[in-house]
């Protein structure tokens, strides 16, 4: 019931006036159907993707011995840190056995020019096609989302003709050439939504200013595009960096990615199968995506929600 008082009006008189009580929508329990369901649901979500994490890391952590006779989800009795070690440096690939290190080195070698050269492209690409249309510009922009969907196996053979026939197939430069070439198509769709969502008012005062395509794009597109950059970085290094079939295909064992080691390594047949190994081994192969998407995610989100995936 509202509480009732007296207020004094302007001419003396006494009026009662009523005072509601408190406004505004109704504080929810924090223990209902509804919370127990989504924190249920994120919950078992955490888990599916955690547990597998948790046994390879314990596992990597442990003697064969203990592998053994022990439950795969037993934390370690004795740390060991030997299997990180093998797997690093002394891990056996077929006739090599020198472990992940020279996969780890090709990897750094293909991932940073193919991100450097495709991010490149595809910005002035998305930029022109976004701010500067041309006869065809349309066309052009649908052939590149067509691309951006074409399945990689179909491509395959006629690559490695064309590889072959410029004489780099079997080598660093070839993959990245193929590294490149494959990530331009949605990387151009990206960033060519993203600079269509920004105020075309900036474009056309400098346009009126003056400025011509390399001034717009260096002084005024560039500094706003940080978030679709670090988008564009994280899914080529992910992609690239964690990529299997075009390592395997276009380059020879002295030149494998860290990913045809890996496989290597775990499918390897010369003697006793070594799990903690192979789980150290997995894990050094997936930290640097693991690392990127950290130090970056907030920054992933941002550019995604600021227009990445806008039409």
């Amino acid at each position: 019931m509202p509480d009732a008082i007296a207020l004094k009006t302007a001419d003396g008189r006494i009026s009662d006036k009523s005072v509601s009580g408190p406004s505004g929508p109704k504080p929810k329990r924090v223990i209902s159907a509804r919370n127990i369901m989504l924190y249920g649901t994120l919950f078992v979500a955490a888990a599916y993707y955690l547990l597998p994490l948790y046994v390879m890391i314990v596992t990597s952590l442990k003697g064969m011995p203990e592998i053994r006779l022990g439950s795969i989800f037993a934390p370690p009795l004795e740390i060991t840190f030997e299997p990180w070690v093998k797997a690093w440096a002394t891990a056996c690939t077929g006739l090599n056995c020198d472990g992940l290190s020279r996969g780890f080195w090709n990897s750094v070698r293909i991932t940073v020019p193919s991100v450097i050269v495709s991010i490149a492209i595809a910005s002035v690409n998305g930029y022109a096609l976004a701010n500067w249309r041309f006869k065809g510009s349309e066309l052009f922009f649908s052939i590149l989302v067509v691309g951006a969907f074409i399945p990689y196996q179909v491509m395959i053979y006629p690559i490695v003709i064309v590889l072959r026939e410029i004489g780099i197939y079997g080598t660093l430069t070839g993959l990245i050439v193929v590294h490149s070439i494959f990530g331009m198509p949605i990387l151009t769709l990206l960033f060519r939504n993203y600079f269509a969502s920004l105020p075309q008012e900036l474009f056309k005062a400098a346009r009126i200013d003056g400025a011509g395509f390399w001034q717009i794009f260096f002084k005024i597109m560039l500094p706003m595009s940080l978030p679709i950059f670090v988008v564009a970085m994280i899914l080529q290094v992910t992609g690239i960096w964690n990529d299997f079939l075009f390592g395997v295909v276009f380059t020879r064992p002295d030149t494998y990615p860290m990913t045809v080691q890996l496989n290597n390594i775990v499918n390897s047949v010369q003697g006793v199968k070594e799990y903690n190994v192979n789980m150290a081994a997995t894990i050094l192969t997936g930290l640097v995506p693991l690392v990127v998407y950290f130090v970056s995610g907030r920054l992933f989100v941002r550019g995604i929600a600021a227009g990445a995936v806008k039409g």
